[in-house]
């Protein structure tokens, strides 16, 4: 037994005299576990700062280039920006394009009214065309147009081509009456006295900003000046009024304010061909006199009809007639023989 005890514990001769007693103890024991979990704590803030530190430097890596971009245009993006513009699923290549573009033409991109990168943001995130709305902002103001963001934005948000309206704005552009894309190529009127005129008009019209937004679109204005050009052909007296002064049609349509309520300003509406049609009045006469005519012989045919069955009536009384005739003579020699054997009758 003392052999084994002295096996068991001969380890304890092997340790320094400090560490076999001291290490043993609570205390001891407390201290070398503090010492642990303050290594593993500082390991793990080591390795999350690390961590920080190498996505911000991929993040870094990757805007680098467009803040150096923006930076050096004078654009007004910082790089933060642009990071968290990666987060919010924005292109950041477009915003710096647009805002670059948006400096260089001298617009206000200074909080909080003018072209800010918010805004741009916000008008992206909204589904609008941020590069559009810019160009049209600069073709707005090189024409001297009055034409902030807000309300750019607002004509491309309402899913109209800003700068095209712009551009219309600026130089008018021409629309075909009736449109021939339709498969249409001429309005067709007809004057008093019967004759068609086959009628294609040109509209000059420039886009009206102030009502582009809830305005009526081509079609509309399209519809309007064709209605007023049959109208004004309908009420002339003699188709040769129009053929000599077709002048006076047009400005009788323009006179008529059909570009109220559209998002177009009707500039002038010109009488580009005018062609001689058919006489629809003598037609229409031809017509008339055709059914009347069909109308007479229905009547005579009926008429006739009527007078055969009568004539046939008639034969049929005649018929009755003469059987009764027939009838009555077949009747008399027995008359006379019964007169006879009453001694009414004799023979002298």
């Amino acid at each position: 037994m003392a052999a084994n005890t002295s096996n068991d514990w001969g380890w304890l001769s092997a340790l320094p005299v400090h560490e076999s007693v001291e290490s043993l103890t609570l205390p001891g024991l407390l201290a070398q576990q503090r010492i642990d979990v303050g290594t593993l704590a500082i390991i793990a803030g080591v390795g999350v700062v690390a961590l920080i530190a190498f996505v911000f430097f991929i993040l870094t890596v990757k805007y680098i280039g467009l803040w150096i971009q923006a930076k050096t245009s004078n654009a007004r993006v910082s790089l933060t920006s642009l990071i968290g513009m990666g987060f919010r699923q924005v292109d950041p290549r477009i915003i710096v394009n647009a805002k670059i573009m948006a400096t260089q033409a001298g617009l206000d991109i200074s909080e909080p009214n003018g072209v800010t990168t918010a805004r741009l943001e916000a008008h992206y995130l909204a589904g609008g065309h941020v590069m559009r709305v810019i160009q049209a902002i600069i073709a707005a103001q090189r024409a001297r147009i009055d034409l902030g963001f807000d309300r750019a934005a607002a004509i491309d948000l309402a899913g109209r081509d800003c700068l095209d309206a712009v551009q219309t704005s600026v130089n008018p552009k021409v629309i075909d009456c009736p449109d021939q894309r339709k498969g249409k190529d001429f309005l067709s009127a007809v004057a008093k006295n019967g004759v068609e005129l086959k009628v294609r008009a040109r509209v000059t019209v420039r886009t009206n900003l102030d009502q582009l937004i809830g305005g009526a679109t081509e079609e509309t204005v399209i519809a309007r000046v064709g209605e007023s050009i049959v109208s004004s052909i309908g009420s002339s007296t003699t188709h040769g009024d129009v053929l000599e002064r077709p002048d006076t049609i047009s400005k009788a349509v323009l006179a008529r304010g059909l570009d109220a309520q559209t998002a177009f300003e009707i500039v002038s509406i010109d009488i580009a061909d005018i062609e001689v049609g058919e006489n629809i009045g003598a037609r229409l006469q031809v017509d008339q006199a055709e059914a009347d005519t069909r109308v007479a012989r229905a009547n005579a045919e009926r008429r006739r009809a009527e007078a055969i069955a009568m004539e046939q009536e008639m034969k049929a009384e005649v018929a009755l007639n003469q059987a009764k005739l027939i009838g009555a003579e077949a009747r008399v020699p027995e008359a006379m023989a019964a007169a006879f054997r009453a001694g009414r009758m004799r023979v002298s």
